[in-house]
């Protein structure tokens, strides 16, 4: 059900893949509420994906840009503008990718090309984008920026590897660059840490599925869904969130303030 709270509102929407995606649920959701939208994701990641579909759907154009292109990115910008005819209004990174995950290669002995890549992709890519959205002024005042992370920035995961530091910068960044946009434009910036959710890129980790049902049994509400997660964002692209930035919000249902579950005690 629409209530429009993006009624007259531009954005952009990064990592849609398929409709698996939290980034493709948050189109979904964002255009409902009013929203007009571009999408945006790698040339490799769009030949792979179904993107087109959701173009389609959400009435939507495609601007093709690597995240970690300063000059792909001040593309991006500039035509997202011309072709939403104003300011932006809300921005989604949902951007993230670690050749050490893929290749399974353990933690104590990562791959330092593939870490730099990591970090690159990961989290630099956030402020390359804020620093070209800065400079174009290509986000209204009151405009918010919302990226997706996990709490494996704060706690140790054995299999999350390299993307622990990537998500760790990433948070950093968004705390760093949301004090000098808040200053300069009012723009916010946040991230959400979500639930362990069952997304393409999610489920190709080692032991997902294991531990997937491991935090449904720890959360008191259950893992939070991709659909509720995208409601979420939504709500923080609303002018109801005005005054939240820098924060990382912790979307799980409980997982992250819960030491233990009576499931849990019950299988020990």
């Amino acid at each position: 059900m629409s209530n429009n709270l993006l009624k007259g509102k531009r954005g952009i929407i990064s990592g849609a893949l398929d409709p698996n995606s939290i980034a493709w649920k948050v189109a979904e959701k964002a255009y409902e509420q009013g929203a007009s939208i571009v999408l945006t994701n790698a040339p490799i990641a769009m030949r792979m994906g179904e993107i087109k579909n959701l173009a389609e759907k959400i009435n939507a154009q495609i601007i093709p840009a690597d995240a970690t292109n300063v000059d792909e990115l001040n593309n991006l910008f500039t035509k997202s503008q011309e072709v939403l005819g104003g300011k932006l209004d809300f921005v989604l990174h949902s951007i993230g990718m670690s050749a050490n995950i893929r290749k399974n290669i353990p933690y104590p002995e990562l791959n330092y090309d593939f870490f730099m890549k990591s970090l690159d992709v990961s989290a630099l890519s956030l402020h390359k984008m804020l620093s070209v959205a800065m400079k174009q002024d290509a986000i209204s005042e009151w405009g918010s920026v919302v990226a997706l992370t996990y709490i494996a920035a704060q706690r140790t995961f054995p299999f999350y590897t390299d993307m622990a530091e990537a998500k760790s910068m990433l948070e950093s960044i968004t705390r760093s660059f949301g004090y000098h946009y808040g200053k300069k434009r009012k723009v916010r910036i946040n991230t959400i840490s979500q639930s362990p959710t069952k997304t393409t890129a999610g489920s190709g980790i080692k032991g997902f599925e294991s531990f997937f049902d491991f935090a449904d049994q720890i959360s008191p509400l259950g893992n939070a869904s991709a659909e509720s997660c995208a409601d979420y964002c939504v709500s923080l692209f609303s002018d109801y969130t005005r005054m939240v930035t820098m924060q990382n919000l912790f979307h799980d249902g409980g997982y992250s303030f819960t030491g233990i579950s009576d499931e849990i005690m019950d299988k020990m």
